[in-house]
C-alpha cells in the first residue's frame, strides 16, 4: 500500500498546481503542492528520477490539458491517437522537474535542498523554453500574480519568482522539527511580505494617456479560414468597429483579416484611409504571403495614422510599419520533420502551418504616435524576446490572439495571465485583443483593468497609460535571478563539502 501511495501523492500534489493558476487563482495552493511533491521525491526509492517525472506529469497532465481540446476537435486523429499524443507532450515536459530534482538528489543531501534545487529548477526550466523552440507554458511564478509575490516580478522577473518559490517549497517540505518549522514559517512571512513591500514602489511614471478599443470577433475556428467566410468576417469587423473612430486606436485580434494580405488590399487600403480620415489608427492581424520566394508570415498591420501630427494614411503593399511573428507555435505555425509528420493526420496539415520566423527583434510598431511593442500570440510566453523588443520609449505592449482552439477550457485564462505576468515586469501596460477572448486592458503592474467576457461579439474601450521608466528586470533580465540562485547553490555545495569532512 505504501508503494502505490507514494506515486499517487506525486501525481496529485504535481496535479493540485492546477488550481493555483487561473482561472483558479488558488495562489497558496502551489507553495504547498511544491513542498509536498518535493518531500515525496526526497523519500522515494530510487535517484528521484521516476518520482520526479511523475510529479511533472501530474504537473502537466491536468495543467495543459486544454491542449487536448484542439487535438480532439481539430487534429482529425481517433479518440485514442489524440490522448496519446496529449500523454506525450505531458510526458516530454514533465522530463525537466524531473531532471532538476535528480541531480538534486543524487547530489546534495535534502538538508542544503532549499539553496541547491532553485538553480536547478532555473536551469531545466530555461531548457524548457529553449529545447525543440520552448514551452514555457505553467511555469510556477506565473500563480503568483495575485499574491504578495506581485511587487518582485518588476525586479526578478516570474523566473526569479519561481526560483523563490522553489526555495520556499525546499524549506518547507523538510520542515520536521518544531524549530525548522518555525525558520521556514519566518521565510515564508519575510518572503511575501518583502514582496508586499516591494509592490508599493513604482519603479516607472506616467508618461501620456491614450483612448484604445480592441474588438473581438468572436468566429468559430472551423470558420476562419473557408473562403466563402472572408467577406462575411471582414465585414463583422468593420461594423463591430463603427462607434470606435473617436479612440487614438483600435486593436483587431491576431489574422482578423481571413484573406491574404495580397488579396485583401481593397479592403486593407479602405480601413487604411477611413482611419486616417478618422484621426486615428488599426492594428490588425493578417496573413502575407510572397508568391516568388512562397514564405508565409503572421503578421500584425498599422493602418491609418502612424504619426500624430499625419493627415493620410501610409498603408501601401509591404510597408515596414508591420511586425512578423518570430516565435512560431509547433504543429500549428510550423510543422517539425514535416516531410514524415504531415503524411501521417490532418493535425500536422493544418491550414496556415508553414510559416516563415520573423527577426528576434524588430521595430516597435507606430501608430497615431503611439510606439507598441507586440507579441504575437504565444510569443507573449517568452520574457527574453518581449524584453528585446521593449525600447526606452515604448508606451505598451500589444499582444493578439486566437484562442478559439482551445474551446472553453482554462487555456484561455492561463494566457492571459501569463501576458499580465509580462507588464508586471516591464512596468509597461498591456492591450490583449483576441478572436474570442479574454480580451483584456492591463495595467503597468499586472493588473487587468478591464475584460470583455468570452465568446461574444463585441468591443471594449479604456484609457491607457503609457509609462516611462525602467523596471530592474528590464535592465538586468534574469541576471539578478541567475545570480541569487547561483549564490546559493555555491552555499550549498560548500555547506554539502563541509559536513563530508
Amino acid at each position: 500500500m505504501k508503494a502505490l501511495t507514494s506515486p499517487l501523492l506525486l501525481l496529485l500534489s504535481g496535479a493540485s498546481l492546477t488550481l493555483a493558476f487561473s482561472p483558479f487563482g488558488l495562489w497558496p495552493v502551489a507553495l504547498i503542492a511544491l513542498a509536498l511533491g518535493i518531500r515525496q521525491v526526497a523519500k522515494a526509492p530510487g535517484n528521484g528520477f521516476k518520482a520526479g517525472w511523475l510529479f511533472g506529469l501530474g504537473w502537466f497532465g491536468a495543467g495543459i490539458s486544454w491542449v487536448h481540446v484542439s487535438i480532439a476537435d481539430f487534429g482529425g486523429l481517433p479518440l485514442v491517437a489524440s490522448v496519446a499524443l496529449m500523454a506525450l507532450l505531458c510526458g516530454y515536459l514533465a522530463l525537466y522537474p524531473a531532471l532538476a530534482l535528480w541531480v538534486n538528489k543524487k547530489v546534495f543531501p535534502v538538508g542544503v535542498w532549499p539553496l541547491t534545487l532553485p538553480l536547478l529548477w532555473f536551469v531545466t526550466e530555461w531548457l524548457r523554453s529553449w529545447v525543440l523552440t520552448g514551452f514555457p507554458w505553467l511555469s510556477l511564478g506565473y500563480s503568483q500574480l495575485d499574491s504578495p509575490l506581485l511587487g518582485w516580478f518588476p525586479v526578478i522577473g516570474e523566473t526569479g519568482v519561481t526560483a523563490l518559490l522553489v526555495c520556499l517549497g525546499a524549506l518547507l517540505a523538510f520542515s520536521h522539527t518544531r524549530s525548522r518549522m518555525l525558520f521556514s514559517a519566518f521565510a515564508v512571512v519575510i518572503a511575501y511580505v518583502s514582496g508586499w513591500v516591494a509592490s508599493q514602489h513604482d519603479w516607472v511614471t506616467p508618461h501620456k494617456t491614450y483612448d484604445v478599443a480592441m474588438v473581438q470577433g468572436n468566429i468559430k475556428q472551423s470558420l476562419r479560414w473557408v473562403p466563402e467566410q472572408d467577406v462575411p468576417t471582414m465585414q463583422k469587423y468593420q461594423r463591430l468597429t463603427e462607434g470606435l473612430w473617436d479612440n487614438d486606436l483600435i486593436i483587431w485580434p491576431e489574422a482578423a483579416i481571413p484573406k491574404l494580405e495580397y488579396l485583401a488590399q481593397e479592403f486593407i487600403l479602405e480601413m487604411d484611409s477611413r482611419a486616417a480620415q478618422e484621426d486615428s489608427a488599426l492594428i490588425t492581424g493578417v496573413v502575407n504571403y510572397n508568391f516568388e520566394s512562397e514564405k508565409a508570415w503572421n503578421n500584425l498591420l498599422v493602418l491609418g495614422k502612424q504619426h500624430a501630427d499625419d493627415d493620410k494614411g501610409h498603408y501601401r503593399y509591404s510597408h515596414n510599419n508591420r511586425y512578423a511573428k518570430h516565435h512560431l507555435l509547433p504543429v500549428g505555425e510550423f510543422v517539425p520533420f514535416e516531410d514524415f509528420l504531415r503524411p501521417l493526420a490532418p493535425l500536422f496539415d493544418l491550414p496556415m502551418s508553414s510559416f516563415s520566423r520573423g527577426d528576434f527583434v524588430q521595430k516597435n510598431l507606430s501608430a497615431n504616435g503611439i510606439h507598441l511593442a507586440p507579441a504575437l500570440c504565444f510569443e507573449i510566453a517568452f520574457p527574453r524576446q518581449v524584453l528585446a523588443n521593449v525600447h526606452d520609449d515604448t508606451d505598451m505592449i500589444i499582444t493578439v490572439s486566437n484562442d478559439a482552439w482551445f474551446g472553453r477550457s482554462h487555456g484561455p485564462a492561463q494566457h492571459l495571465q501569463i501576458a499580465r505576468a509580462r507588464a508586471a515586469e516591464t512596468g509597461r501596460p498591456v492591450v490583449r485583443a483576441t478572436n474570442n477572448g479574454i480580451t483584456a486592458f492591463i495595467d503597468h503592474q499586472g493588473n487587468i483593468t478591464s475584460q470583455l467576457e468570452q465568446f461574444v461579439a463585441g468591443s471594449i474601450e479604456a484609457p491607457v497609460v503609457a509609462m516611462r521608466g525602467i523596471t530592474p528586470y528590464r535592465y538586468f533580465g534574469d541576471f539578478l535571478a541567475l545570480c541569487m540562485t547561483l549564490a546559493a547553490f555555491i552555499a550549498g555545495l560548500w555547506l554539502t563539502r563541509r559536513n563530508t569532512k
